[in-house]
């Protein structure tokens, strides 16, 4: 391999989970001029909780990040699914057998944590990664074989800037991928699922005078309290001090005018009236919520793409492949990104545009398939957790009654507790697989 390859400036439009997975893969894999540039003033992760699966762990612990976010995390034991009106146990998984099988449990976090020990090993890199936060990457010039693209800090004037490889992590309202749709001439948008989400962080102060509420925050479990297009999940992080609930409902405001924002102050009156059937345990959880601290945040997707490489340019993370919140993958997927970036660029020949481009495309080939599949797993399990009345919903609640009852090959219908699904997404080793991979792909891109 050439001895420049790792001394080629890489550039990251945004420091979310994806653009921070990016900077670090790339720093622990040597390479030293790594660029990051985020429009906000810093990383600004909203207080909410996240789950960690194994296929995140095996990753953040190759990075050298894991063991600061485990000593933190919650090891979940079981999940408990539940009907949202009476509190009825519908089933109760296991997940013991999780770290036996996979190697790393199923743990739950709180997402500054894993964003924060994610930058401190960005910053352990600091030689080879530099961070400039509200710098708003805008208009693309060039696409190869050199990038070339315009920078606006906030408070002073556009600047440009050339790289040899841009990766754009910018969310889902990415600039840089609605730049290349357009020049392809490619038709794909954001779409507005209709669905919003509450996201509820309770401290265990708040909890611990009433004996079925400090009862939730004391166990090692998820809760998921299921209805008619509504379901709440909730879990412990942070060492069982704070209990974490994340809600999903139809966004009441869609029809009159979508938010252009992700996230809005929402109405405590509201949300009461949203979950007003749900039963008395839920009510007192929600009714904890301080008047002017609901924030809602909408659910969007985006129609896959036909291509996340243009050039010198891949797109990463939620750019991409956003998802709904229902496999608990969205974070993961971005991370897996990441890890994968790494490996390939680092497995480069040589610094020419044309390698560079067919390195993007091995990217794309290992993840695109798997992405686009669990984005489409996570909007079906929406949809089967927010069944109304009928003959569907009356076939659910029966597979979870197999379930309770212990019958052979019974399958769990909420897909993030199956243990075939599981299977998929916790045993699939994307670091692994593109360090196999990588030579056949690249050979044939």
């Amino acid at each position: 391999m050439s001895n420049n390859v790792k001394d080629m400036h890489i550039c990251i439009a945004g420091s979310g989970m994806g653009g921070l997975a990016c900077a670090l893969s790339l720093a622990r894999q040597g390479f030293t001029k790594i660029s990051v540039y985020e429009y906000a003033s810093s990383l600004g992760f909203v207080g909410a909780g996240i789950q960690l699966a194994p296929n995140m762990a095996r990753i953040l612990d190759r990075l050298n990040v894991w063991s600061p976010i485990q000593a933190e995390a919650v090891d979940l034991k079981d999940t408990s699914i539940r009907q949202g009106s009476s509190d009825a146990e519908l089933a109760n998984v296991k997940l013991d057998y999780v770290k036996q099988t996979y190697g790393y449990p199923h743990m739950v976090g709180h997402r500054s944590s894993l964003a924060g020990e994610m930058y401190k090993g960005c910053k352990e890199e600091e030689a080879s990664i530099k961070f400039y936060f509200s710098h708003a990457v805008q208009k693309v010039d060039a696409w190869t074989p050199k990038v070339s693209f315009q920078v606006k800090p906030r408070d002073a004037e556009a600047f440009d800037v050339e790289c040899d490889i841009l990766l754009a992590a910018d969310g889902v309202k990415s600039n840089i991928r609605d730049q290349m749709l357009e020049l392809l001439n490619i038709d794909a948008k954001v779409v507005d699922s209709g669905q919003a989400a509450y996201r509820i962080m309770l401290k265990r102060e708040d909890m611990e005078h009433d004996p079925e509420l400090l009862e939730l925050i004391d166990c090692e479990r998820a809760t998921r309290w299921i209805g008619e297009r509504r379901h709440i999940i909730a879990y412990p992080v942070s060492n069982n001090t704070i209990y974490n609930l994340s809600t999903a409902q139809p966004d009441a405001n869609f029809a009159a005018a979508p938010s252009a924002t992700y996230t809005t102050k929402g109405s405590k009156k509201e949300m009461l009236e949203v979950y007003s059937d749900f039963c008395p345990k839920v009510q007192k959880m929600l009714n904890m919520v301080p008047e002017g601290e609901v924030c809602e945040w909408k659910l969007r997707v985006h129609a896959p793409l036909p291509t996340w490489v243009h050039g010198n340019m891949a797109l990463v993370g939620d750019a991409c492949h956003p998802t709904l919140p229902h496999l608990a993958q969205g974070a993961a997927q971005a991370i897996e990104d990441g890890a994968v970036l790494g490996v390939v660029l680092s497995k480069l020949p040589d610094t020419s545009a044309e390698s560079i481009n067919k390195a993007l495309k091995v990217y794309q080939e290992l993840r695109k398939a798997r992405a686009e599949g669990l984005v489409a797993l996570a909007a079906a399990n929406g949809r089967e957790m927010h069944l109304g009345d009928g003959a569907a919903k009356e076939a659910r609640d029966a597979a979870f009654k197999a379930i309770r009852e212990g019958r052979e090959g019974a399958k769990v219908p909420d897909r993030w507790a199956d243990a075939d699904v599981q299977k998929m997404i916790y045993g699939y080793d994307c670091w692994s697989d593109a360090e196999v991979q990588f030579d056949a792909l690249f050979a044939a891109a």
